[in-house]
């Protein structure tokens, strides 16, 4: 869980919420049921007819990754690339067919595969990333979907309140009922840039640093198998992938 991330999203909304108090405000006025059913609805409506079924089922599956994002543990995948690499110099690549079949991953079961196959090493390499780079533009078309919402949600807040003036409009005779229907109306507006600068784009850009991270995770086991097809030893593999270490000291302490 990204603890971070939660944090965030309550410091945002309490801050909002205290500093609107501190001026007088009645927060609970702040809740407005047609208003919010006007903005959701009208974003979301718009970023579904934009985006293919694919891509949206998608972002449902890994919205998620916001707050729970996926655990990559990068000391874990040295040591397998590691053992991988002990095994094949010991065994032959062969020996690696039940690795592949076993595997979790399905990038590194796909890499190990293709080197039990004996495919040649710039083959491997090409493979490995062109599937490393279908991979990461599929996942972001996820983070452009709430980037796309980030950018809808604003105008379906100034659509929501012009209908919420057009309504107060009837009350023109009656000052005290215009003036609570004109600020009901903007409340509308409140939502959808509240929406778009508190939740969708920050979540594009979480989206996105964690997408990186899975990127950065199958790079480091396509190095490490490319590196077991060219024969290295794995000192030598572990010295070349000693640059994904999420902390390295000569690094930190600079």
């Amino acid at each position: 869980m990204d603890k971070l991330s939660f944090l965030g999203l309550i410091v945002a909304l309490g801050a909002i919420a205290f500093g609107y108090a501190l001026e007088g405000g009645v927060v609970s006025a702040l809740f407005n049921g047609p208003a919010l059913i006007i903005v959701l609805g009208g974003t979301l409506g718009a970023v579904m007819l934009q985006t293919p079924g694919s891509v949206f089922t998608k972002t449902l599956k890994i919205s998620h990754w916001v707050f729970f994002p996926p655990y990559h543990d990068i000391e874990a995948a040295i040591e397998q690339v590691k053992r991988w690499s002990h095994k094949a110099r010991q065994e032959g690549y062969l020996a690696l067919e039940s690795e592949a079949l076993s595997h979790s991953d399905p990038y590194a079961a796909k890499g190990l595969s293709l080197l039990v196959d004996g495919i040649d090493e710039q083959k491997l390499r090409d493979t490995l990333e062109i599937d490393l780079m279908l991979e990461r533009e599929r996942l972001l078309e996820v983070s452009r979907v709430y980037e796309a919402m980030g950018g809808y949600s604003p105008t379906i807040g100034i659509l929501g309140a012009v209908l919420g003036l057009i309504q107060a409009m009837q009350f023109i005779t009656d000052p005290e009922k215009l003036g609570a229907g004109v600020a009901t109306a903007f409340i509308a507006t409140i939502y959808g840039v509240g929406l778009a600068n508190l939740l969708f784009l920050p979540m594009a850009n979480k989206l996105k640093q964690q997408i990186e991270q899975k990127m950065l995770y199958h790079e480091l086991l396509a190095e490490g198998i490319i590196a077991i097809s060219q024969g290295e030893s794995p000192l030598n593999i572990e010295l070349k992938l000693e640059a994904y270490r999420v902390e390295r000291p000569s690094l930190v302490d600079e």
